[in-house]
Protein backbone atom coordinates (compact mmCIF):
# COMPACT_ATOMS: atom_id res chain seq x y z
CA UNK A 1 0.00 0.00 0.00
CA UNK A 2 1.16 3.51 -0.78
CA UNK A 3 0.39 6.26 1.74
CA UNK A 4 -0.10 9.89 0.78
CA UNK A 5 -1.60 12.99 2.31
CA UNK A 6 -3.86 15.73 0.98
CA UNK A 7 -4.22 19.14 2.55
CA UNK A 8 -7.70 20.45 1.78
CA UNK A 9 -8.88 24.05 1.72
CA UNK A 10 -12.65 24.19 2.10
CA UNK A 11 -15.21 26.79 1.20
CA UNK A 12 -16.05 28.96 4.22
CA UNK A 13 -18.10 27.01 6.75
CA UNK A 14 -17.79 23.69 4.88
CA UNK A 15 -14.88 21.96 6.67
CA UNK A 16 -17.06 19.69 8.82
CA UNK A 17 -19.26 18.82 5.85
CA UNK A 18 -16.23 17.88 3.75
CA UNK A 19 -14.73 15.84 6.61
CA UNK A 20 -18.00 13.98 7.06
CA UNK A 21 -18.26 13.26 3.31
CA UNK A 22 -14.72 11.85 3.32
CA UNK A 23 -15.51 9.69 6.36
CA UNK A 24 -18.75 8.40 4.83
CA UNK A 25 -16.99 7.57 1.55
CA UNK A 26 -14.58 5.34 3.53
CA UNK A 27 -11.62 6.31 1.34
CA UNK A 28 -9.49 8.05 3.98
CA UNK A 29 -7.37 6.43 6.65
CA UNK A 30 -7.25 9.50 8.94
CA UNK A 31 -8.86 12.95 8.82
CA UNK A 32 -7.54 15.89 10.85
CA UNK A 33 -8.76 19.45 11.28
CA UNK A 34 -5.84 21.88 10.97
CA UNK A 35 -5.06 25.56 11.44
CA UNK A 36 -3.29 27.60 8.80
CA UNK A 37 -3.65 27.77 5.03
CA UNK A 38 -5.60 24.50 4.83
CA UNK A 39 -8.58 23.27 6.84
CA UNK A 40 -8.06 19.51 6.73
CA UNK A 41 -5.16 17.07 6.53
CA UNK A 42 -6.22 13.68 5.22
CA UNK A 43 -4.18 10.48 5.02
CA UNK A 44 -4.94 7.93 2.31
CA UNK A 45 -3.62 4.50 1.38
CA UNK A 46 -3.92 3.11 -2.14
CA UNK A 47 -2.60 -0.01 -3.82
CA UNK A 48 0.85 0.56 -5.27
CA UNK A 49 -0.58 0.10 -8.78
CA UNK A 50 -3.16 2.87 -8.28
CA UNK A 51 -2.54 6.18 -10.02
CA UNK A 52 -2.70 8.76 -7.21
CA UNK A 53 -3.61 11.59 -9.59
CA UNK A 54 -6.62 9.70 -10.91
CA UNK A 55 -7.63 8.68 -7.37
CA UNK A 56 -7.56 12.31 -6.17
CA UNK A 57 -9.41 13.55 -9.24
CA UNK A 58 -12.12 10.88 -9.15
CA UNK A 59 -12.58 10.32 -5.40
CA UNK A 60 -11.64 13.58 -3.65
CA UNK A 61 -12.13 16.53 -5.99
CA UNK A 62 -15.76 15.58 -6.58
CA UNK A 63 -16.69 16.21 -2.92
CA UNK A 64 -18.76 19.40 -2.59
CA UNK A 65 -17.23 22.17 -0.49
CA UNK A 66 -13.60 21.60 -1.49
CA UNK A 67 -11.96 24.78 -2.73
CA UNK A 68 -8.34 23.66 -3.20
CA UNK A 69 -6.05 20.70 -2.47
CA UNK A 70 -2.34 20.09 -2.02
CA UNK A 71 -1.19 16.49 -2.41
CA UNK A 72 1.88 15.22 -0.56
CA UNK A 73 3.30 11.96 -1.86
CA UNK A 74 5.43 10.04 0.64
CA UNK A 75 8.45 7.84 -0.04
CA UNK A 76 9.61 6.21 3.20
CA UNK A 77 8.48 5.99 6.80
CA UNK A 78 11.10 6.29 9.54
CA UNK A 79 10.78 4.83 13.01
CA UNK A 80 12.23 6.18 16.22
Amino acid sequence: MTPFFIQIKCELGKAYQVANELAEAEIASEIYSTAGDYDLLVKFYVDSATDIGHFVNEKVHCIPGIKDTYTIITFKAFTA
